[in-house]
């Protein structure tokens, strides 16, 4: 994944620089050494390596790469330079995709925070000990759970899904709500005294550090805790930033009218409230 990521944003750059135009290299470092680092990070690290052992690894690990590592990514602007570099057919089959109903649902902002409770409370169940233990489901992770992020996060940082303002402001309000709500499963995990995976002790040699089953329960309970709380700020940020610019767009669409175009603007505003314009 790293190898095909970076290969694809590079040949975005370089098809950018036979056409004369101009890539700025911060978003590059950005997407390089953030995005496809933090993913080597969590991958070959202690996260990917004990995954399969520790319980509180392989939480981390999953909240990780759906929150931490497509936000990173997505500081290199990925959808711009894909929308600068394409042309013709391939420009219109992003935009299709851009604007399908699919990622119309997944860009709101009230989506993310739920979808994370949801994949959060799975690991209240014994489904988690399911995927914890599967070879299979352990070398999907880092394809699928990555990819539905980005999906997640780039409608906001990228602004390819537009909105009244009327919406984001409920955006804002259900974001603040859920800011709580995604912290319940964290909780639950860290206050519960039964080991809810069903997953029995490793038998083997283990290393000395190693909690006990309940202890590393516990603290995959307090992590999942802190990053569901951390992830939903930059949320927030997100959803004021879209709406400065949404504001600022609206004030300047309508400072471009002209003494008749507002006045007919006013009369349909007043006549859509079933109020009688003035004469």
């Amino acid at each position: 994944m790293i190898v095909v990521a970076g290969l694809l944003y590079l040949a975005g750059i370089l098809r950018l620089r036979r056409r004369g135009e101009y890539w700025p290299p911060l978003p590059t470092a950005g997407f390089y050494l953030l995005g496809l680092g933090s993913f080597a990070v969590i991958e070959f690290g202690f996260l990917g390596v004990y995954s399969t052992e520790l319980r509180f690894a392989f939480s981390t690990r999953v909240a990780l790469l759906l929150f931490a590592v497509p936000g990173l990514l997505a500081t290199g602007k990925p959808v711009l330079l894909a929308r600068r570099a394409l042309t013709g057919r391939g420009l219109r089959a992003l935009n299709r995709v851009l604007e399908s109903r699919l990622i119309g649902i997944m860009g709101n902002a009230v989506f993310g925070p739920v979808f994370a409770l949801v994949v959060f409370s799975v690991f209240l169940t014994p489904l988690s000990g399911v995927l914890r233990q599967s070879p299979l489901a352990q070398g999907l992770i880092p394809l699928v759970v990555p990819v539905v992020g980005l999906i997640l996060v780039l409608p906001l940082t990228e602004l390819v899904v537009a909105r009244t303002s009327l919406f984001i402001v409920a955006e804002f309000m259900l974001a603040f709500v859920e800011l709580v709500i995604d912290a319940i499963p964290g909780i639950l995990l860290r206050l519960n005294d039964n080991i809810l995976d069903h997953v029995a002790p490793f038998v083997g040699v283990t290393p000395g550090w190693f909690p006990s089953p309940l202890r590393d329960q516990q603290l995959s309970g307090d992590l999942l805790w802190f990053i569901a709380e951390v992830a939903d700020i930059p949320i927030l940020i997100l959803l004021f930033i879209r709406w400065s610019k949404h504001d600022k767009k609206e004030a300047k669409q309508i400072d471009e009218l002209s003494d008749d175009e507002m006045d007919a603007l006013t009369q349909a505003h007043l006549r859509s409230f079933g109020q009688r314009p003035p004469d």
